[in-house]
């Protein structure tokens, strides 16, 4: 089972920026099999939709709507993915859960960090 450790949720102001960092861990095989991590999000009544994520060779797929402002990276030895948010709006409210994948559906989610935009 992959764990996750979350950091750098909270409250931001319109147009400012916040940084969201995930650990995995895991046995070696599983870490091996993990192809792409990255970042969900969902508010309240919606259902979830992916913000961002990176594969381990490096490519990135982003939601139309953070394009841009937003910025996903990862650290494959270190089994981290960082999401770099920038020009927050207050539709970017939500809870962000940090995720992996093998080549098929995203099967490991973090327990999820509230992020507020708000002025």
């Amino acid at each position: 089972q992959v764990q996750f450790v979350e950091s750098g949720g909270g409250l931001v102001q319109p147009g400012g920026s916040l940084t969201l960092s995930c650990a995995a861990f895991a046995n070696t095989s599983e870490l091996d099999n993990i192809y792409a991590m990255g970042w969900y999000r969902q508010a309240p009544g919606k259902p979830r939709e992916m913000v961002g994520e990176v594969t381990r060779g490096g490519i990135t797929t982003y939601l139309d709507r953070v394009r841009g402002r937003f910025s996903v990276s990862r650290d494959n030895a270190q089994n981290t993915v960082v999401l770099q948010m920038n020009e927050l709006r207050p539709d970017d409210t939500g809870v962000y859960y940090c995720c992996a994948r093998n080549i098929g559906m995203y099967g490991y989610w973090g327990q999820g960090t509230q992020v507020t935009v708000y002025s």
